[in-house]
């Protein structure tokens, strides 16, 4: 979830995912493959791996020690199966890399990849109109669209999930999403993800590729249908907690200027989840009392989001809300990361469901 984001996409944006939506699609077959990832995803794998399995240029799903059948159920709808090492610590992103590298094995002629996590159903013929998108623009890596959330009425944090889908501007960005088309090429070019990262994975290789002159672009057009299954304060509070932590490994690894990766964030989440209620009660400690009122500014700053909104007004004052509190967990992932970095810790996801 950001603050500030674009509510009305750029007009460009918008008619160029028009375009790309009623042009006729013609693909040579066999030159876009597909790379599932996931741990535990039930049911949510086979709707995934279905919505896929039409699809004649292969289809790799990379397993992270799951317990529930995934494996076996992959297999049975004849889709090759990576199991990761579990002596090796399991990131999405060494999954993916993984999965890349059996996909080139089945089909060395590959020219994109589809990355998508095993708990997302695939939009008909998305596949088909990104690729056909990259045809066409030979300087751009990756094309997304839009990931709308599956249960977004079931709970507030499911919807909240959605809200945040549906705010990523359109148009050419700096990153993209887990769920991806990529030119095959650019990803070998700069190596792949970064194995190391246990999140935000998906913006370091952007930044990457960018440096290395390649563009990113989000469409319009529906690309998956995912389903978060976020009940739980809990949950969503340790999901913020693994955006903190992907921020402030982004600013370490590329926040000097001119990039300024994850900087932004990482310094709103310190603001205002640890300096502003620290000084308060500094205040109130040392000075007087009445300083805890400065507090206030909290609510002031949801108030504030709320009526910037553009969504329902139930929406607005949600989202508001969550940009407000989030800060807490993003600043305590973020504290995680220096603890973890100063330890020398060893890779541990950070899992919410």
């Amino acid at each position: 979830m950001r603050e500030g984001q674009a509510s009305t996409p750029p007009r460009h944006a918008i008619q160029m995912s028009a375009d790309l939506a009623s042009s006729p699609v013609q693909r040579v077959p066999g030159t876009t493959g597909v790379v599932v990832i996931g741990r535990n995803e039930g049911d949510r794998l086979r709707s995934c791996l279905e919505s896929v399995c039409s699809l004649g240029a292969g289809i790799v799903y990379v397993d992270s020690g799951s317990t529930d059948g995934s494996v076996a159920l992959s297999r049975s709808l004849g889709v090759v199966v990576v199991e990761l090492d579990l002596r090796v610590p399991f990131t999405a992103a060494r999954a993916r890399n993984e999965g890349l590298r059996k996909l080139m094995e089945v089909n060395p002629a590959l020219a994109y990849v589809f990355f998508v996590d095993g708990d997302c159903e695939v939009a008909t013929g998305w596949v088909e109109k990104a690729a056909s998108f990259l045809d066409e623009h030979p300087d751009i890596a990756i094309v997304w669209g839009r990931r709308r959330e599956r249960h977004p009425e079931k709970s507030v944090y499911n919807m909240l999930c959605d809200i945040e889908w549906w705010d990523v501007p359109l148009g050419e960005v700096k990153s993209c999403g887990g769920d991806c088309v990529a030119r095959v090429s650019a990803i070998r070019q700069v190596n792949g993800y970064r194995p190391d990262l246990i999140c935000g994975e998906e913006p370091e290789m952007c930044v990457r590729l960018r440096q290395a002159g390649w563009r990113i672009w989000h469409v319009s057009d529906d690309m998956t249908v995912h389903d978060a299954a976020i009940y739980r304060f809990s949950q969503w509070w340790k999901r913020m907690l693994r955006g903190g932590y992907a921020a402030a490994q982004g600013a370490a690894l590329h926040g000097a200027p001119p990039e300024r990766h994850g900087v932004a964030q990482a310094r709103r989440a310190w603001i205002w989840g640890l300096c502003i209620p620290v000084v308060v009660l500094l205040l109130a400690f040392l000075v007087v009392w009445q300083a805890l009122l400065l507090l206030i500014v909290y609510p002031l700053q949801v108030i504030r989001l709320a009526l910037y909104g553009k969504r329902a007004p139930r929406e607005n004052w949600w989202r508001a809300a969550a940009l407000v509190v989030g800060k807490f967990p993003e600043m305590l992932g973020q504290l995680k990361f220096l603890l973890d970095r100063f330890r020398r810790a060893p890779l541990r996801l950070i899992e919410y469901k």
